[in-house]
This record gives structure tokens, sequence and C-alpha cells, in this order.
């Protein structure tokens, strides 16, 4: 049986809620977010490398807009581990495509890991040690295999896995049955996940071999996986719109959780710059020149260096500078950006800030 991982990495993301420094040209996962050098994407690619070993392992799966960005960002990715979806279907069409080509190049017992391109991890050791004992987990068992992070605070925009019964451990990590998943829940329920010990948050990384995931694909979501199979990507804008989360994660009985602790963020919106930044010491997480007068849990960011940003009796803000837009918006409401590029997207003199 191959225990050899094929990790995917999934960067088809607009990263809309990062606007207006993450742009159609640049989507989020082109940025670096946290103070390094190297992009999300690239961050990604580096850690699963060292897994891997070589680039001949790694896949990418990423959107015809921004396929060049790829190919400028990961030079050294053969161009037949590039996948370039037609039209975004949601992660659900990726699964299945990718899991397609590489049975096809390796055989049913391949196993396949996928990795959202724009996480923050940590712990690059425990992350190696998680991912290890994952793919024993599927190499041994007919099982789709979910990270389940540890949640550190009642999140209510995660969505959270219920562990069941355990079934053993692998890599000296233990493994249980998935009882259900949750979608994001409200305040007080998130709470009482947290005091049962039981739930983690759904990291939306996934590890299986490749037979075992395409059936499962052919039960729950044969509108997906058959016309693929029968047409090949050509099929692909026709493809239903679903995450892999709706199509197979919720309905599948083989789904397994490895509960998790490596410091994790999904950098969803603009206040996860303050989770990975943020020092005691400092009021404002400032990624800018500014200048403030009684300005405090303010997160700044220009991306010219020349631009000066200068606050008045500002509290719990985020405002970013980017090209010719600037975006000022409370901490608390970062999630209603879509909603500004909808009002922008209607409008043909705002089409060059999308």
């Amino acid at each position: 049986m191959n225990t050899l991982l094929f990790p995917v990495i999934l960067a088809g993301g607009k990263g809309e809620r990062f606007w207006p420094l993450s742009r159609k040209d640049r989507p989020k996962q082109f940025l670096s977010l946290d103070g390094s050098s190297r992009s999300l994407l690239q961050s990604t690619a580096d850690r699963l490398l060292a897994l891997t070993g070589g680039w001949d392992s790694l896949w990418v799966i990423t959107s015809n807009q921004i396929a060049e960005g790829v190919r400028q960002q990961l030079p050294d990715l053969p161009s037949q581990n590039l996948l370039i979806e037609s039209e975004g279907r949601d992660t659900a069409a990726a699964v299945a495509w990718t899991s397609l080509e590489i049975k096809q190049r390796y055989g049913e017992d391949a196993v396949i890991g996928f990795f959202p391109a724009d996480h923050w991890i940590a712990d690059q050791k425990a992350f190696a040690h998680t991912l290890s004992a994952a793919t024993q987990l599927a190499a041994s068992t007919a099982a789709i295999v979910t990270l389940g992070i540890k949640p550190t605070f009642p999140s209510t925009g995660y969505g959270y896995i219920e562990q069941g019964e355990k079934i053993g451990s692998f890599n000296e990590l233990p493994a249980y049955h998935v009882n259900r998943f949750t979608e994001k829940p409200n305040r007080e329920t998130a709470e009482t996940f947290l005091s049962t010990g039981r739930f983690s948050w759904n990291s939306g990384m996934f590890v299986f071999r490749a037979g075992v995931v395409l059936k499962e694909l052919h039960t729950h979501a044969p509108e997906i996986i058959e016309p693929l199979e029968q047409h090949g990507p050509d099929i692909y804008p026709q493809l239903p719109k679903k995450s892999i989360d709706y199509a197979l994660m919720e309905k599948t009985t083989l789904a397994y959780v490895l509960p998790v602790d490596f410091g994790w963020d999904d950098l969803g919106d603009w206040n996860a710059i303050e989770r990975l930044l943020k020092k005691q010491e400092t009021p404002n997480v400032e990624l800018a020149t500014h200048i403030g007068l009684d300005t405090q849990g303010a997160i700044i960011y220009a991306s010219n260096s020349e631009d000066v940003v200068v606050t008045i009796g500002l509290e719990d803000v985020v405002i970013v500078r980017d090209r010719n837009v600037t975006l000022v918006v409370k901490k608390e409401r970062t999630q209603e950006i879509k909603q500004i590029l909808k009002i922008l997207q209607s409008d043909s003199r705002f089409t060059d800030l999308l």
C-alpha cells in the first residue's frame, strides 16, 4: 500500500475579506500577511515540501484567472502538477478532479492530502507529526481523515467537528470517528461545544486514499464525480458549485478526526493580522507609517511605505491603504467587506478597484 503523501494546495480562492489588498490580480494567497517575505501560497508549499522531499509529489489546483501568478510564485512546480479550473466550482469539484488525476497517475491507494493555500501554521514540527499520523490512518483504513483544531475560544466563525468513538492511535495521536459536523454556531452553542471537550474546529484539511474518496463521491455526490469521469475537466463549468463539506463530509460514514494543536489560523479577514502580530506592549498593529493620537486597538496597513496614516481618537478599527483605495471599517464588521464588493461590482466606475 502506498504511504507516500501527495499534498494538494487549494489555491483558487479570492480572499475577498482582505480587500482592498486582495484583488482579482493579486488574491490573498499571493500576499505576505505574517511579516515574512513569503506569500501564503509559498509558505504553504514550503511546509508541504518538507514532507514530500521534492516538487514531484506536490500538486496545486487553482483558477484560470490566477494560474500565471501561481506559476510565478512557484516556478519549480512541475507543469503537469498544476490543475487549472476553467471556472471556480468550489472545493468538491476541486477535490474530485484532483483525486481522479492522482489516481490515474499513481493508483487508487495513493494517499492524498488537501490543504488551503491561506492557512498559517505556527509549529511546523507538530504539523509534520500530525500529517504522518493522518497518512498512516488513511493508508491503513477506509477513512476520510480531517484535522480538527483544538479550539482556544468559542468561535462563531468556524465550523465544528464532534468526535465520537476512539478508533486507535497513529503516531501517538488519538483518532476518533466523527459524530457530526456543525456549521458556524451561535455564541451560546459554541460555548457549550467547548465545555464538552469533544469538539474541534474544522480546519478544512483532509487526507484519504484516492480510491476511498472517489467511491464515497460516487455514493454521495454522483452529480460531480460522474460528469468528470465521463467528460473530463471540459465539463467543469456545468458542475454544481458545492463545498466538499456539504457534498461529502457531512454525509459520509467514513469521516475520522485527529484533534491537533499546532498553532493554526485560517486568516479569514483583517482581524487575523491582530491575532498573528499583536504585541502586548503596543496599542495597535501597524504595518504602515502611522501617526496616532489616542488611537488603540487598530489594525493599520499601507502597501506604499511613503503613505502616512494619521488617526485621532479611534478605537477597534481596521484601516487599509492600497493603491487608489482606503478602507476604514470597525473590526467587528470586517465580514461585511463582501457586501461592499457587490456594490462596486454593480457600478462600472469601480471595476478597476476589484
